[in-house]
């Protein structure tokens, strides 16, 4: 079947190339012609989703036709520049497409990580930094124990010892001036020295929560200075990655302002100078500090070379800083539009799973599309289980977890920065267990179970995806629904299901005008009994968390023998002995070998073979010994795909031996993961007999001879064959000791084994229900991107959330690129990726055993770039080309597709799954929120040429400039690129015969406040008896107004719609002008253009009769061609329309 997938701007380039292949194919030499063809592309790159648009495109594509041929009027320049952007927009997605699709060598990457070692690890600080405290506030949190103790907790852990220290530096003035103002370097810089209390607390006093020690201008400066001399280490290759323990911290200071114990913005300053000394495109700056980083936020708002990710608490503005913009609505604006990420956290007490959630649903799939150049973290441990200011309960050894997916992208670059974090003992673990991950040792298995995410977090993220859905093609999995879904839904779990998008805002009003802060007793303060509660519970994580690890990464095993089972009748049959010599090959010209423990093979026994196998069949398998060529082959041939050879058991039962060798060593201590290049592969093999190249389950015997003798109870088997390994889920299928998790090529059944049980709907039996997860591809072509977000999505959530002791890998490479049966294209280092994120499950025991893969280079290279990725080499990061130029491919839509059905099943089963319920349609960038639209006329700002993008924020600064008049019109290309789409609002409404036009007031105020809450944001006012109340998403007073007093018709102070609460719509009529024109007077100090067909009457008198359905065609039909002709008054806007959105006042 078909993906219903369908992105409106891939039918919009459908449309194009179609009409534009047909015109090519008809199009005469006549210059006529040739001018109604540039029309119809024209009018095609317009086309929208909306049935306006689409009015719109086939009278301008008319009306451009008729004056081509008869030479009456020329085309209006607005329309000439539209069809000119359409042709470049065209023409540049093609030659994108054609250069992302000229491949040199798919295994260019994989040849070229051959000498790529692991780097150090840099560190960077300066004992000078503990001298900065407050004189004045001796229990002030900032304090030097926040740097010393985290410093000696490294030492503890001989940590430092293994990096490679870097001399700490001063920034210069020119590289604080990049982004901080003169005036605010020079102010901080006055107070250098100065040793009188009085006069520094008192200019404290005019900046939030800060204050100023003697040396506090010289460590910001060498806070920042090394902050910038990390990056450059990193960019220049000197380190593989690498931490700043520094302070005072950076994340809130502005342009111009100290703010939150900030004075500098050290990790803005190193983004800057990563662009501006490196020529850096993409750089993803990730916050955990539990406050927002405002500062960070507004230097790059506007900038897409940097993504701004942060995660932080905020309690609906009710937690500092208290500003509308650190909501998930902040998007970014202009060129940045979509790169800025708020998950705003609306509780207290969030843990690891609520952490691992956001990583996992909106985080990394963002960065796999993103591909940044560098990672930098604003690493604050105010998050961390016993800190006063944040809260939450964050273990520390949770920090190694949120690292360990970001250390192989970026090609490894990624740069730790301290931030904030004030309960001394979790910091200082926290940070130190972050340290370590970045030195490559494996994440410790978390002590408590992993709580699931919250449902304030759900919300939240929710929130967040659906406000980046128009930017991000990889937040696409939730699926939508329409308002007339919700209003008929009447079933209450389905209702559970679809997710209603809100903002609430809780802090109060704004401040106004020059302010002054308390300077003493500004410390958050925990009672002493949760204080206590606190430290047990830390001393208890620090005691039971496993830090030891084997000294030996990796176990080999492999053995010549194995090579002796090959097909007698058919030299060129796949599975063949030169995989696993290709593969032994590969890893000693890679010089591998050497860094491993080798292993001994040995056969499995009759007992051990029987954990997975039936005697029966181990039996007949043992009497192929001494068989001629042909009883062989007729034998072979009452199986599904096998081939028997006199050696077979020999080789089948040395396979299985060597990986219960393995076990053996990674289990007893001895190693820390293993890489079995055996044969002949496992997974198809059934219970009872042979199948599809496999003869004994070797991965099954392993999970089922780990459960008997070293007593676990959880084991994950991930299966990445492009085949289902039925063999594996039949033997488990009512076994919920193993979790069996299976991403393979289907093709709706059509695809080898065959048959229902690969579906997605297949979860197991009795017991073992649930403990069944198979991803199912229905379509070719599936590549790195298809199979991160399978893992991201659905496969790590489910693992995290199973905790398993150990973690086994059927991993077959023919989902490989150049497979001769698999048809995908994951790369070698897409193979590596993945390794390395199973690798923070089981305290990183994972064991890779191979199964298929039939192209001998292919697999050479994704098993060698699976162990070079556990032992700790850098693997060269997958280029998932998803840029928006590309349409999605069909196996990406399929993907999708999947992707939803698994998580409808299996969210029954794994709690972690709560995020694949539907999210509402909007006609603006999927966006429904009343501030959205406000902000969103306000970015229309047609004096330049690019249109800026929808960021919702209130109260910040945007480079486009101020808000529009109303009667601006909206720009073409917001139209033609799908940032927006007009629908036209009711024309009348019965409830316009309660207003009195006549008494309207003399003047309004736009910026009165709300009459119940004060709240200034986002106000509304009653038409009927002039109220003020804010909207819905604020305190919901003047819906409270509205219903109590049955006034049904109110006024936006944030774009000046009017809406009827009654007939739940928007409403454009001449009655309403009157008010709407004082609003706009208020607002933009000018009269609003009349927009209305009618004339406009001296008495203020007009019809309120509903204008048919005729009429309306015609209005629709005569507004087209007042589109084209720009025939308005110069400002107005012919058409009446707003943004509609779904509007839930």
């Amino acid at each position: 079947m078909s993906s219903p997938i369908v992105t409106r701007r891939g039918a919009q380039q459908a449309k194009i190339q179609t009409r534009a292949m047909v015109k090519s194919k008809l199009a005469p030499t006549s210059s006529s012609s040739s001018a109604s063809a540039s029309s119809t592309s024209s009018t095609a790159a317009l086309a929208s989703a909306s049935s306006i648009a689409s009015s719109t495109a086939s009278s301008s594509s008319a009306a451009s036709s008729m004056n081509a041929n008869s030479g009456m009027r020329k085309p209006s320049p607005s329309l000439l520049e539209a069809k000119r952007r359409a042709r470049n927009m065209l023409k540049s997605q093609t030659s994108n497409i054609a250069m992302q699709e000229t491949v040199t060598d798919i295994f260019q990457n994989a040849v070229n990580a051959k000498n790529m070692e692991r780097g150090p690890t840099a560190l960077i600080y300066d004992e000078s930094m503990a001298q900065h405290r407050c004189l004045w506030d001796d229990q002030h949190q900032e304090r030097p124990e926040r740097f010393t103790r985290t410093l000696e907790r490294c030492k503890e852990l001989k940590l430092i010892e293994r990096c490679l220290p870097l001399p700490s530096r001063l920034a210069t003035k020119a590289e604080i001036l990049k982004l901080h103002s003169a005036a605010h370097y020079e102010c901080l810089e006055q107070t250098s020295g100065v040793q009188d209390e009085a006069a520094m607390e008192e200019l404290c006093s005019h900046y939030d929560a800060i204050y100023i020690h003697p040396s506090t201008f010289k460590l910001s400066l060498l806070a920042s200075g090394s902050t910038l001399e990390l990056v450059d280490q990193l960019l220049a290759g000197k380190a593989q990655n690498g931490m700043a323990i520094i302070r005072p911290p950076g994340h809130h200071a502005m342009k111009a302002e100290f703010n939150g114990y900030c004075y500098f913005n050290n990790v803005a300053l190193a983004a800057q100078h990563a662009l501006d000394h490196h020529q850096l495109q993409r750089i993803l700056i990730i916050d955990y500090d539990v406050h927002h980083g405002q500062g960070t936020q507004r230097f790059f708002y506007n900038d897409a070379r940097v993504l701004y990710f942060s995660i932080h608490r905020y309690e609906h503005g009710s937690f500092w800083p208290n500003l509308p913009e650190s909501d998930y609505h902040a998007i970014g604006a202009g060129p940045g539009a979509g790169y800025n990420f708020n998950v705003p956290l609306n509780a207290k007490g969030m843990g690891n799973g609520d952490y691992m959630a956001i990583f996992q649903q909106l985080l990394l799939p963002v960065a796999v599309e993103y591909q940044p150049e560098l990672i930098i973290v604003s690493a604050g441990y105010d998050a961390a289980l016993g800190c006063p200011e944040g809260e939450m309960e964050v273990t520390p050894a949770c920090y190694p977890h949120l690292l360990n997916p970001l250390l192989r992208l970026a090609n490894a670059r990624v740069a730790i920065v301290l931030e904030g974090g004030y309960c001394v003992d979790s910091l200082s673990e926290g940070a130190a267990l972050t340290l370590r991950a970045l030195l490559g040792d494996p994440c410790p298995p978390l002590v408590e179970p992993l709580q699931l995410p919250s449902a304030e977090l759900r919300e939240a993220l929710l929130n967040c995806i659906f406000v980046h859905r128009p930017y991000w093609r990889c937040l696409q999995l939730q699926q939508t629904y329409t308002a007339d879904e919700l209003t008929q839904c009447t079933d209450v779990a389905a209702q559970q299901q679809l997710h209603r998008v809100k903002r609430i805002w809780l802090g109060g009003p704004l401040p106004q005008g020059p302010q002054r802060y308390p300077t003493r007793g500004t410390s958050a303060q925990l009672s002493p009994e949760v204080v206590a509660s606190n430290a047990a519970r830390l001393q208890m994580l620090r005691r039971d968390t496993q830090l030891s690890v084997p000294a030996t990464r990796v176990c080999y095993a492999y053995d010549m023998q194995m090579l002796q089972h090959f097909n007698l009748h058919d030299t060129s049959h796949p599975e063949q002995p030169m995989r696993i010599r290709q593969i032994h090959q590969m890893h000693q010209d890679y010089q591998l070998l050497a860094r491993m423990h080798p292993l001994k093979a040995r056969a499995a026994t009759t007992d051990e073979v029987c954990l997975a196998h039936t005697r029966a069949h181990v039996n007949s398998v043992r009497r192929l010994q001494g068989r001629n060529e042909e009883e062989l082959q007729q034998l072979g041939a009452g199986y599904n795909s096998v081939y028997l050879h006199p050696r077979t058991y020999e080789c089948a039962s040395l396979a299985s031996g060597a990986v219960l060798q393995a076990v053996d060593s990674i289990l007893r201590g001895e190693s820390r993961s293993g890489i079995c290049n055996v044969r002949p592969p496992g997974h198809h093999a059934e219970p009872d007999q042979p199948h599809g190249f496999c003869i004994f389950n070797n991965v099954a015997i392993a999970a089922q001879y780990a459960i008997r003798e070293y007593q676990l109870e959880r084991i994950l088997i991930v299966d990445w064959d492009v085949h289902h390994g039925n063999g594996t889920q039949h033997i488990f299928e009512s076994n919920p000791k193993v979790l069996y998790i299976s991403v393979h090529r289907y093709e709706h059944g059509a695809f080898f084994p065959k048959g229902p049980d690969g579906n997605y709907d297949v979860v197991g039996k009795n017991a073992g229900r649930g403990f069944n997860v198979n991803i199912p591809w229905n379509k070719k072509g599936m590549g790195d991107l298809e199979y991160a977000l399978a893992f991201q999505q659905l496969i790590m959530p489910i693992a995290y959330e199973f905790n398993p002791q150990l973690v086994l890998v059927s991993a077959g490479f023919d989902a490989a690129i150049g497979d001769p049966l698999g048809g995908c294209k994951v790369t070698p280092e897409g193979y590596g990726l993945f390794t390395h994120w199973l690798s923070a499950l089981a305290g990183g025991r994972v064991l890779v055993c191979l199964e298929g893969g039939y192209n001998v280079n292919s697999i050479a290279y994704a098993m060698t770039m699976c162990t070079k990725t556990l032992l700790g080499d850098p693997v060269p990061t997958p280029q998932f080309g998803t840029t928006t130029q590309r349409p999605p491919t069909v196996a990406f839509q399929s993907c999708m597709e999947t992707l939803q059905q698994c998580v409808e099943v299996q969210r029954k089963h794994w709690k972690s799954l709560v995020f694949g319920c539907k999210l509402p349609q909007s006609a603006l960038g999927e966006n429904n929120n009343e501030d959205f639209l406000a902000a969103t006329m306000q970015q229309l700002d047609i004096s330049n040429d690019d249109a800026t993008a929808t960021d919702g924020a209130i109260g910040i600064e945007h480079a486009s400039g101020q808000e529009r008049p109303s009667g601006s019109k909206p720009k073409v290309k917001a139209l033609e690129q799908q940032e927006m789409f007009a629908i036209y609002p009711l024309k009348s409404c019965p409830h316009l015969s309660q207003l009195r036009p006549e008494e309207a007031p003399q003047s309004i105020e736009t910026s009165s406040a709300c009459g119940g809450c004060a709240s200034t944001v986002e106000n509304w006012m009653c038409l009927s008896c002039k109220a003020i109340g804010c909207g819905r998403y604020i305190n919901e007073h003047m819906e409270e107004h509205c219903r109590r007093e049955q006034h049904p018709l109110v006024l936006s102070f944030s774009d000046l719609s009017v809406w009827c609460y009654e007939c739940s719509a928007y409403i454009d009529h001449p009655l309403l002008y009157v008010y709407q024109n004082l609003a706009h007077l208020d607002k933009f100090n000018e009269p609003m253009a009349w927009t209305h067909s009618s004339k406009r009457r001296s008495d203020g008198c007009y019809s309120t009769d509903a204008v048919q359905p005729e009429d309306a065609k015609k209005h629709q039909s005569d507004d087209s061609s007042n589109d084209e002709q720009e025939s308005n008054d110069g400002n107005g806007n012919g058409h009446g329309f707003y943004i509609q959105l779904e509007r839930n006042n």
